[in-house]
């Protein structure tokens, strides 16, 4: 499963995105350091069900629209100076190290200082939040490499020594594998002896392994209490910026749960189905204008983001029966498997279980009913029988 980690300075809205997106029982509050220890759960990305080509729907999507599951990682507020153990700072980086992408909560009203700390709306920067989390990692990642230098100094006194492998059986706790080394190495300039490195030199590693294995996309939370300068100055960054609400996202989630809305996550708009008192009308008008503006609430839309765009993943669904798209009981459409672009089928059958993927013999498009090469590379909502003896 895909994980994503929710990171960010005290106070920004990470738990109340966490609880909103995974409706788990977690505390909310407005004081530095809510999560103390990392919360995990499970969220989900948003796309389209393959069963709306079919006339009839599958039961394991709500009338078309298929939610995929992903680890969703909430871990402690990050203040300045995390990287030297500065608030919870290295817990929380330890916390990211398993992370596939990162969601940078950024509390776009400006009513927090650099410390999470209550200010005035509008006070405080929210573009000096930007780079924050990145910096941050980029440091650490850097002090980690340091730390670890002088052992790969003596690897490279062998005469079979590899730089990528050194490098990578360092980096693998990062989440590095020996490709992203690999391809790091190739885009720096760099001594061959690693005796000649430099702080220059493994600053320019950590920002480059970070940027590969910890991609980020910015939240600009508080979206209905920002200054609409804040939100334009923000989406002027080189990172993607979603403008989000997440505690209109919260009272959404609940309201759909009471019966009080009917709502999807990551619908543009709801419609009230329930009883509402006139303080529930006004706030829920109040939510509505800011979606409109948006486009959303904006937290499955960061979500899909994430995983859709900064990851590139696609949803791929392996059956069995290839004509009705069911699996070995009959269910339709059962399951639905995120992998990167590119995957092939049989990358899909090693998602399934390693034994199928073992056993691949070949596979077939459900929607043309006919045999695909292995390497055809997967697209978004691709149907596939795979063959294999260990069905």
């Amino acid at each position: 499963m895909l994980s994503v980690a929710l990171a960010g300075k005290p106070n920004a809205g990470k738990s109340t995105f966490y609880k909103a997106a995974t409706l788990a029982d977690v505390d909310v509050g407005n004081y530095p350091f809510t999560t103390i220890d990392p919360n995990r759960g499970v969220s989900y990305a948003r796309t389209r069900c393959p069963c709306l080509d079919r006339e009839e729907r599958c039961g394991n999507c709500e009338d078309g629209v298929r939610y995929v599951g992903v680890e969703l990682l909430d871990v402690a507020g990050l203040v300045p100076g995390a990287h030297e153990g500065r608030g919870l700072g290295n817990q929380f980086l330890d916390a990211l190290t398993n992370a596939d992408v990162i969601l940078a909560v950024v509390d776009a009203s400006g009513g927090t200082n650099e410390e999470g700390e209550p200010v005035e709306v509008g006070t405080y920067d929210p573009v000096e939040e930007a780079d924050f989390v990145e910096e941050e990692l980029e440091q650490w990642l850097a002090g980690i490499i340091e730390k670890n230098w002088e052992s790969v100094v003596r690897k490279s006194r062998s005469p079979d020594f590899d730089i990528d492998e050194a490098l990578s059986e360092m980096l693998t706790g990062f989440g590095a594998t020996e490709y992203d080394v690999a391809a790091s190495l190739r885009a720096l300039e760099y001594p061959e002896d690693p005796q000649q490195w430099t702080d220059e030199h493994r600053e320019a590693l950590a920002s480059d392994v970070r940027e590969r294995t910890k991609p980020i996309v910015l939240v600009a939370n508080k979206a209905d209490a920002a200054p609409p300068e804040n939100l334009e100055r923000l989406r002027e960054t080189d990172k993607p910026v979603v403008a989000a609400t997440a505690d209109g996202e919260l009272a959404l989630r609940k309201a759909a749960e009471a019966g009080v809305v009917d709502y999807l996550p990551g619908d543009d708009d709801f419609d009230i189905v329930g009883d509402v008192s006139d303080a529930q009308a006004t706030g829920l008008e109040k939510i509505r204008e800011v979606s409109e503006a948006n486009g959303g609430t904006g937290v499955q839309e960061a979500l899909n983001t994430a995983v859709y765009d900064v990851l590139d993943m696609v949803t791929a669904y392996p059956v069995q029966n290839e004509t009705k798209w069911t699996d070995g009981t009959g269910e339709m459409l059962p399951d639905a498997f995120l992998l990167e672009r590119g995957s092939t089928p049989k990358d899909l059958a090693y998602a399934v279980h390693s034994d199928i993927g073992e056993g691949y013999l070949h596979a077939v498009d459900a929607r043309s009913a006919r045999r695909i090469g292995e390497d055809y590379e997967l697209e978004e909502g691709d149907v596939i029988k795979i063959v294999s003896t260990a069905n």
